[in-house]
């Protein structure tokens, strides 16, 4: 079409330069077939679109071809190189993971290779995950540069360069891979020595505790043993399991040693609902011992601060209040109008070594028993003299018919503790 509408511009302007004609007049184009075109109107050749090429034209299309592939192929090691060196981080993140295991166990913070669990069995399996995402990566990357170089038609040096690169980049991930193995299998030994270690010290506590556990429940007898209050605090205490009934009369007799000052503390108290001071025996500060009763007082002429084991007894009936004090089987103090008529609450709290401000509880520190206590028997009556006098002298064992002194009856809280006591004769030869 372009042929033959270039034939008939050529024709018209040749006319008019024939012809000359006069201003104003005008042309007219009209198309020609090919024939005519041919016959009387010669075109120069033009190259057909789609023919052959010369060899020129071929070598510079070859040598495009070949630039771009170039270029395509550094494009693609650049992709290969970032994401070899995302694994090489990742790998030196693991040995930096090594590294911090063979330092020791005892940092913080977050692991290496991500956020690790804790836990050595969770992070043996999460070293494995991530060593086989390494391997597939590795394989996925092998198999794309091969197909790229395959495809590519690279010069010989340039493929051979690539290879020896890539061979080199091989080489070293898969001695990080080694080297990552070893870790790995380093790592789940010392997890399993670590657990061997674990487990044995959990054994030996526990065999330790089931010691013990025996030393304290395994007396020669029942009443064998002896309550430890070290300290003067107000959470160390032991604490009698029975209550007591409603009383109208009592005798209450213990073993004690104690070297604190000033005072020795309270031995015992007995609180109940309303009344706190129901029963108590004090040494507080410089003060003498006393005796309360629904919290009246009568001071009680004993000594017992020298860090000797001493027999103490103390008697009281409701009938005008009459008390006695015994120290080691003797009578050293009596009195009356002890909270004269006043029955003995049932249903209280029995504490040994502190003095309570509310049933079973509200300690102050400095009132609190330091030194060890025995043999703690109440009975509901007044015993007579020569009982008492036979128990302080190891010639009676007498339990308490109310509260008996026996292991399973007293619980011990906050550093308090059971152990085996002296014989009674080897605390007569410490008086």
């Amino acid at each position: 079409m372009l042929a033959l509408l270039a034939a008939g511009v050529a024709l018209a302007v040749a006319a008019g330069a024939q012809d000359s004609p006069a201003p104003g007049s005008r042309f007219v184009c009209t198309a020609l077939p090919p024939e005519a075109v041919r016959a009387g109107c010669p075109l120069p050749a033009m190259p057909m679109q789609g023919g052959a090429l010369s060899p020129e034209e071929e070598l510079r299309a070859a040598v495009l071809q070949l630039r771009e592939t170039v270029v395509q192929q550094k494009e693609t090691l650049g992709a290969q190189r970032e994401a070899i060196r995302e694994l090489t981080g990742k790998l030196a993140r693991c040995e930096g993971l090594a590294s911090g295991k063979a330092r020791g166990s005892g940092t913080t913070g977050k692991d290496t290779m991500g956020d690790l669990p804790r836990d050595p069995g969770h992070v043996v399996e999460q070293l494995s995950r991530s060593l086989q995402t390494l391997k597939d990566r590795l394989e996925s990357l092998e198999h794309q540069l091969r197909a790229n170089v395959s495809n590519a038609g690279l010069p010989g040096d340039f493929r051979e360069v690539l290879q020896r690169r890539l061979g080199e980049l091989e080489r070293q991930l898969l001695r990080k891979v080694a080297e990552l193995e070893d870790e790995k299998s380093l790592l789940h030994n010392e997890t399993s020595a670590h657990r061997q270690k674990t487990e044995s010290t959990l054994n030996a506590l526990l065999q330790r505790v089931t010691e013990l556990e025996r030393g304290n429940s395994a007396f020669k007898s029942p009443d064998a043993f002896k309550v430890s209050l070290p300290l003067r605090t107000n959470y160390i205490y032991g604490k009698i399991k029975k209550t007591l009934p409603e009383l109208y009369a009592f005798t209450i007799c213990l073993w004690l040693r104690s070297s604190a000052s000033p005072g020795i503390g309270t031995p015992f108290s007995y609180a109940v609902p309303g009344q706190a001071n129901e029963i108590v025996l004090i040494e507080w500060g410089n003060n003498p011992i006393e005796l309360l009763i629904n919290d009246k007082v009568a001071q009680l002429p004993l000594f017992v601060s020298d860090g000797k084991w001493h027999h103490i007894c103390v008697t009281w009936t409701t009938r005008d209040g009459m008390w006695e004090a015994f120290q080691d089987g003797e009578k050293l103090g009596t009195g009356e109008n002890l909270a004269p008529w006043h029955p003995i609450k049932p249903g209280g709290v029995l504490i040994l070594g502190q003095e309570q401000d509310t049933v079973g509880g509200r300690f102050d520190a400095t009132q609190a028993f330091v030194g060890e206590l025995s043999q703690f028997n109440i009975w509901d009556r007044v015993l007579r003299a020569q009982e008492i006098v036979n128990i302080a002298n190891c010639s009676t064992n007498m339990p308490g018919n109310i509260i008996p002194w026996v292991d399973n009856n007293v619980d011990v809280f906050g550093g308090a503790s059971k152990w085996p006591v002296e014989t009674c004769e080897e605390r007569l030869l410490d008086l």
